[in-house]
């Protein structure tokens, strides 16, 4: 299968237009019926680099509902870069599949294979960004609230790849962002210039107290991601104060609690927190299928990406 680029990929929110990320989100919401089978018969490569629970599992069922077949690949068979280079292994796997799904360590990396504009790559995670979190993000607070337009968000944490995407999803579609962090953990200044760049407007803090205030949601993350283990000690220590407790989401007395998962029981957030009835972490993993489901039908579907 050829293409001729411009080719439409998701690497990051803000690869979508606003209206782009309004179509996947109400498509991600419809009926399966509804989406029809736009990947009938047709292969899609899921490259996974680092573990997964819920991505490789929303992935390959969401392929299935759209009619596809998911090969799941791991670094260990093709170990890119380094037995095949990213080029070679992405120009191999076009030959076979219809879109590539990649879970990768280094953003640079689907950066390279969607350069080649040889098929669709959506970002299942990098270092930068983790797109198809940020989607079902929105899904969850559509389904509390109706709307993500003038809800407050405020994430409490380290400002991650999953803080990014989710400023950008929750900006794009009309929210208000707070994101809370320790000194010297906040948005470097060329995230922060990307966001605003995307029209997205958003308040940084390290006072939680004054932050969480007035809030629809209020959305942790692990502070040790994959691959931080080192600086485990540094960055608890750096942390001390942020942890989600009951008493914190009280003072934001009809919010509700999201956090992407896996959760640091007892760093991060608390049980009685990630357990507790204003907490939407079940209906954030459930929705990770639909956000699979919508971006991809809209990969599949987007006139730029047919043959």
């Amino acid at each position: 299968m050829k293409h001729v680029g411009p080719m439409k990929h998701i690497l990051e929110i803000d690869d979508l237009t606003s209206d782009g990320l309004r179509n996947i989100v109400d498509h991600a919401r419809k009926p399966l019926a509804d989406l029809g089978r736009p990947l009938e018969g047709q292969g899609v490569a899921c490259y996974f680099a680092k573990q997964s629970a819920r991505t490789r599992n929303s992935t390959e069922m969401a392929v299935v509902q759209l009619g596809g077949h998911p090969v799941y690949i791991t670094d260990d068979e093709v170990s890119l870069g380094k037995r095949e280079s990213v080029a070679d292994v992405t120009r191999t796997l076009a030959c076979y599949h219809r879109i590539l799904c990649a879970r990768v360590y280094a953003h640079a990396v689907v950066e390279e294979m969607a350069g080649l504009h040889v098929l669709p790559i959506i970002n299942l995670l990098s270092d930068a960004a983790h797109p198809l979190q940020a989607i079902a993000d929105v899904l969850t607070i559509i389904d509390e609230y109706g709307t993500v337009d003038g809800k407050v968000v405020t994430y409490v944490g380290d400002a991650n790849n999953v803080t990014r995407s989710l400023a950008l999803a929750v900006g794009m579609l009309g929210g208000e962002v707070r994101v809370v962090t320790p000194p010297g953990q906040k948005f470097s200044e060329l995230d922060a210039d990307r966001i605003r760049a995307a029209g997205v407007e958003f308040v940084a803090s390290d006072c939680v107290t004054d932050m969480v205030p007035g809030s629809d949601v209020i959305y942790s993350d692990t502070w040790i991601s994959m691959g931080e283990e080192d600086i485990r000690v540094e960055k608890l220590k750096a942390f001390e104060g942020f942890q989600i407790t009951t008493d914190l989401l009280d003072l934001a007395p009809n919010a509700i609690f999201m956090h992407c998962l896996p959760a640091h029981r007892g760093e991060e957030v608390t049980d009685e927190v990630l357990d507790g009835p204003r907490s939407r972490i079940w209906a954030q993993a459930s929705n990770r299928l639909n956000a699979a489901r919508g971006a991809l039908w809209f990969l599949a579907t987007h006139p730029s990406n047919q043959p």
